[in-house]
């Protein structure tokens, strides 16, 4: 597989919008499950969403209904669209895969592949 590149992050402020990308060449093409974990300063890692290949969908409860994860597989990219930011998602954002299915719950030892992660910061 190529390795998983994360793009997308920045600073906006609260109630703001972003989306991030991950180009996953060898990742969603093979059908692997693809993930969006962060980690804030001082904080533990975290599974904020995932999206199985025939596109299923699971969030962590502090997201749902604000974020939005989605896959193309015509350009083998999965996004995370995140509406209403708030303060307490600032945080690094990695893209993450694994060739089986997606775990319950979105622990981070069972991804096998990670990104280099971007940044998001939200200013109230």
């Amino acid at each position: 597989q190529e390795p998983l590149v994360e793009s997308g992050g920045g600073s906006v402020q609260s109630g703001g919008s972003l989306t991030l990308s991950c180009a996953a060449s060898g990742h969603i093409d093979r059908g692997y499950c693809m993930a969006w974990f962060r980690q804030a300063p001082g904080k533990e890692l975290e599974g904020v969403a995932l999206i199985e290949n025939d596109n299923s969908r699971k969030y962590v409860d502090s997201v749902k209904g604000r974020f939005f994860i989605s896959r193309d597989k015509s350009k083998n990219t999965v996004d995370l669209r995140m509406d209403n930011l708030k303060p307490e998602d600032t945080a690094m954002y990695t893209c993450a895969s694994t060739p089986f299915l997606c775990p319950d719950p979105m622990v981070p030892t069972a991804f096998s592949h990670w990104g280099q992660g971007t940044q998001v910061t939200v200013s109230s």
